[in-house]
């Protein structure tokens, strides 16, 4: 393949010209890294082999999208090709610009010891490695193939990044002054700020959130620092094969029970896409499992109606309809909690103020990784 074109285009799009990072993705063959991958469809994901069509594997390779490469415990690698499957992703090779965002909040200035969390297919060790060298990039998964396969991508492509297979959320394997997640924490871990150097920042993404957390260590063995203005969301940690099943006892019975009726004032929104909202949703009750469906539901097309579910591991429940053309939503709820009544006081507090306090948040946190997010009188802890 004559991938240098591609790279070329990619770097125009994912950086610019004469920044810190347009070099090393115009140098980096991002193909070699991601040779399988899953589409998403209406049956599952579907395996597709890039090799078997060039034009296919480059399109893909150097355009600014998250590649899926594994689903439950299955890597596309090991997908015969075409072959559909189901589950959620446990693995991807994250947009370029995203990987660029990260590492630009972790400031890597010449000589800093990275640690790169979350391997994935190596392409964000790849642009670590060339912007810093092989020798200051220590690059970790939890899973020992991704971290094998990723091993020897790099080598192909001339890059010797120390390869790690460990959990994140345990001891880490030396000390860094520099540690940027590719995968999404509850709270920061304490072995993080362990293996943090004096003066060193860390950057990670909050589970179920769209908050990027930037911090530096401070004197006390914790770390200081804020929620930065980009947003961004990633895979949570794991420390099996997979992520544990949905909740699809729960889904059931938010599907067919009548539970408490009543009718927002709202119509049905698409949290998830609503960064801020389901920010700081996720932040006042962690663990909401969201499911939206547009149309009809019947495969009939879509008639303007708009359907959703919130669902807890507690057994809370929420289901809300708006009919096409109404500026209402019929919720029905059940469980302990009323979810849907959380989200319609923060979608209150955002028509109030115009925004919400998790955004440009200060982050205070203890050794012991117990995070503090507060601004304008308003605070979490997680």
């Amino acid at each position: 393949m004559d991938w240098k074109p591609h790279a070329a285009a990619l770097a125009a799009k994912a950086a610019h010209r004469g920044s810190d990072w347009w070099a090393p993705i115009r140098e980096t063959p991002r193909h070699l890294m991601v040779e399988r991958w899953f589409t998403p469809g209406p049956r599952g994901w579907t395996a597709v082999d890039g090799p078997s069509d060039e034009e296919v594997w480059a399109t893909a390779a150097y355009s600014d999208t998250t590649l899926v490469t594994r689903i439950g415990p299955l890597h596309a690698d090991h997908a015969a090709p075409g072959q559909t499957v189901t589950g959620l992703p446990t693995s991807s090779s994250t947009l370029p610009s995203l990987v660029v965002t990260m590492l630009r909040h972790g400031r890597l200035t010449p000589g800093v010891r990275l640690l790169d969390l979350a391997t994935g297919s190596g392409y964000s060790a790849a642009l670590a490695c060339h912007r810093l060298g092989d020798d200051l990039v220590t690059t970790l998964d939890v899973d020992p193939y991704l971290t094998q396969a990723a091993a020897e991508r790099l080598a192909r492509i001339g890059r010797h990044p120390e390869v790690v297979t460990a959990d994140a959320d345990r001891e880490l394997p030396g000390v860094y002054d520099r540690i940027v997640s590719m995968v999404s924490v509850p709270r920061i871990p304490a072995p993080w700020l362990t293996a943090l150097a004096p003066g060193g920042r860390l950057v990670t993404t909050i589970t179920g959130t769209g908050l990027i957390i930037t911090a530096d260590k401070t004197d006390d063995g914790g770390a200081m620092g804020r929620v930065e203005w980009d947003r961004a969301s990633f895979m949570a940690t794991r420390a099996g094969e997979d992520y544990p099943p949905g909740l699809n006892e729960v889904f059931a019975t938010a599907s067919t029970d009548e539970g408490t009726v009543t009718v927002s004032p709202f119509p049905v929104l698409d949290v998830m896409q609503a960064w801020e909202v389901w920010s700081m949703l996720s932040l006042t009750a962690p663990g909401i499992e969201h499911r939206t469906s547009t149309g009809t539901g019947t495969g009939t097309g879509d008639d303007g109606s708009r359907m959703t579910w919130m669902l807890h591991a507690d057994g809370s429940w929420a289901r809300a309809h708006t009919k096409a053309g109404e500026r209402t939503a019929t919720v029905h709820q059940g469980g302990p909690r009323r979810l849907y009544d959380l989200l319609d006081q923060i979608r209150r507090r955002w028509l109030e103020h115009g925004e919400l306090p998790v955004y440009g948040a200060k982050v205070t946190i203890t050794p012991d990784g117990e995070t503090t997010l507060s601004r304008g009188g308003w605070t979490t802890t997680l």
